[in-house]
């Protein structure tokens, strides 16, 4: 499970790097990944410190720590 979560944690850490700030949503549809994978790989980001995440309103935007 550590390896599953780890790899979607890249992907999602890769995608931020070439994108920018996104919404959960956007990166789930770009990357692929399952709802349950992004919330898993974006606590394993979070646990980590290399995403903030922003909430406003019902949209959660997540992005890379500069």
């Amino acid at each position: 499970m550590k390896n599953i979560i780890g790899n979607s944690a890249g992907k999602v850490w890769k995608f931020l790097n070439t994108n920018g700030s996104s919404s959960v949503t956007k990166v789930a549809n770009e990357t692929g990944l399952s709802k349950t994978d992004i919330q898993r790989a974006i606590g394993w980001l979070a646990r980590e410190e290399k995403i903030s995440i922003v909430q406003k309103g019902r949209t959660e935007t997540i992005a890379l720590e500069s």
